[in-house]
């Protein structure tokens, strides 16, 4: 026997290539056998047992976990299943599970992959090619743009979570949503080009749209996903002119009022008793004063349990029609002579200033970095020096003096820390519109950040204060609860005429590609009683520097906690 090994040691050493094929194919074979065993007696894994977070996350959620039917599997696979995966694989007949993540291994790995796909298939079918023209589009609701990560389920999903029937894919990158299809179904083979952030996947093609028809949670419920409320408000005087579409509906209900206005291509729904008027926001009919409810509270005839308003007072609905008033954007004409910085903490909100401020005044915001999924997503000043002069204003988290003192002017946007923080915490770990794991807000990074990042909050307040020239101070809180005022301030910095009307189309456009979904909110409070009681002293120190230059104090919500 010795004498038979020596010999086949010499082989090999003779033929190392020999030796190097052998091997590889006994860990072929190796993992075949591995794989095969995992696979042997395949489980079924019913609808009820799915974990839904899978479906709505893109991905198991943090502890989810998955119940395997007993069914075709024998002990002996049970037993081999569980010292491969751990102490958390038990299963159904004992009410034990098996944990997929952590100790997933490729069966596991397989099973979740299949389950997402099939829960992203029950949410929308394919339903073909279709023409888009850029004049007049397939799909006029919403849309946004990803030249680098867009996938198919990446724009059902903003689509659905806005209320959309259909979801259109085109040229890769771009994403449009809609209620209804307005142009003609063309040959599959026109839709010809890959997502960019799915190899394999077909995203449209060149004014070509791949459309998908969603499978809303609630059908029954689509005209609260599809209109906003926007209140009851009193008849404009001329009402031709500021709602310009007018019908009679004897059998009037919400759902057919906002129908009309959104086929007819209008944002707003205007409902009178009887009758359905659509138009713009302007400066006719602004929605800014906001009437008692109950002088609109005349039930529609053909519903039970809406208001459909009176002929003196409206019930107003924000359809899903995207107003295109505010929409264009470009280069400043001329170098500006004046630099003005964007300035805000990491979190305060500076990229929805950015959204809001190219709407208003129709020009790109630059920056001082460069971030390539910002200009992926349409901020084409990401791309310019930040001295180019072609931009209307710049931003920037720098506060330092130097940097500080480069620009002629600036508007600081400041956010209640505790917001702030955790803003920047999902950015850092999620990225722009993504979420910090679980794992991050538990472990070390958190503790960790805050640390770090609470007294810049402050500090980077008190710099540009201290150094900064021509400072406007606007509260992110206040931007929220009155845009139109509260941009109207920072336009008039900026230097340029906005026309009212404008700034009443970036309000019905205010939210932009960048607001977290809220789906994902913590659970629990992630702040420590050491962490606020370090950053209440942080924010009394900013409310006391604001006050010393006669400006408005923090807002009360800030503190306490």
């Amino acid at each position: 026997m010795a004498k038979l090994w020596f010999k086949f040691q010499r082989y090999f050493r003779r033929k190392p290539v020999r030796f190097f094929t052998f091997l590889a194919l006994y860990l072929t074979a190796g993992s075949l056998v591995f794989l095969h065993s995992g696979f042997a007696g395949q489980p079924a894994v019913s609808q009820n047992q799915a974990n839904p977070a899978v479906a709505a996350a893109g991905g198991p959620a943090e502890g989810a976990e998955m119940a395997f039917a007993g069914k075709g599997f024998r002990d002996g696979e049970a037993s081999s299943i569980a010292r491969r995966l751990g102490p958390s694989f038990k299963n159904k007949d004992s009410s034990k599970r098996i944990k997929l993540g952590d100790y997933g291994g490729a069966w596991s790995r397989a099973l979740k992959g299949r389950v997402i796909r099939e829960k992203e298939e029950e949410r929308a079918k394919y339903i073909g090619c279709y023409l888009d023209d850029t004049q007049s589009r397939a799909l006029r609701g919403v849309s946004f743009f990803d030249y680098k990560k867009m996938t198919i389920f990446r724009c059902q999903d903003n689509c659905a979570e806005r209320g959309y029937l259909y979801a259109g894919l085109e040229f890769g990158a771009e994403c449009y949503c809609g209620h209804k299809i307005q142009a003609a179904n063309v040959s599959e083979a026109e839709c010809d080009m890959h997502c960019k952030g799915e190899r394999g996947s077909v995203c449209g093609g060149a004014n070509r749209l791949s459309v998908y028809r969603l499978q809303l949670a609630q059908e029954s419920a689509r005209r609260y996903g599809s209109a906003v409320f926007r209140g009851c408000f009193r008849r404009p005087n001329n009402l031709s002119l500021a709602l310009p579409v007018t019908a009679a509906m004897p059998n009037m209900s919400v759902d057919k009022c906002v129908d009309l206005c959104t086929e007819k291509e209008y944002p707003l729904a205007a409902l009178a008793g009887t009758a359905c008027h659509c138009g713009f926001p302007t400066t006719r009919f602004p929605l800014h004063e906001r009437e008692d409810e109950q002088l609109c509270a005349q039930k529609c005839s053909a519903e039970e349990f809406e208001s459909c308003g009176t002929p003196s007072h409206f019930i107003v609905y924000q359809t899903q029609v995207q107003d295109n008033r505010c929409m264009d954007r470009r280069f400043l004409p001329a170098k500006s002579k004046q630099l003005v910085a964007l300035a805000s903490f990491p979190g305060a909100g500076n990229t929805w200033a950015r959204h809001l401020i190219e709407l208003a005044t129709g020009f790109y915001t630059g920056s001082y970095y460069f971030d390539g999924s910002l200009y992926n997503k349409g901020f084409k000043g990401e791309r310019d020096h930040w001295r180019s002069g072609r931009t209307i204003c710049i931003k920037t988290h720098e506060s330092g003096q130097k940097e500080i003192q480069a620009f002629d002017a600036a508007i600081l946007v400041i956010r209640n820390p505790y917001k702030a923080l955790m803003a920047e915490f999902n950015r850092k770990y999620g990225g722009h519109i993504g979420f910090a794991a679980h794992a991050h807000w538990r472990g070390k990074e958190w503790p960790e950040f805050v640390r770090n990042y609470a007294p810049w909050w402050a500090t980077h307040t008190l710099d540009w204060l201290k150094f900064g020239k021509k400072v406007l101070v606007v509260h992110f809180e206040d931007l929220k609860a009155d845009l139109f005022v509260q941009l109207g301030r920072m336009v008039s910095l900026l230097g340029v005429a906005v026309r009212e009307d404008r700034l009443l189309c970036v309000e019905s456009q205010k939210d932009g590609n960048f607001k977290r979904s809220g789906l994902r909110k913590l659970e629990y409070d992630p702040y420590t009683a050491d962490m606020q009681k370090t950053i209440s002293a942080y924010i009394k120190m900013v409310d006391a520097a604001l006050r010393a230059r006669n400006l408005t104090g923090v807002p009360d919500d800030y503190y306490p906690r």
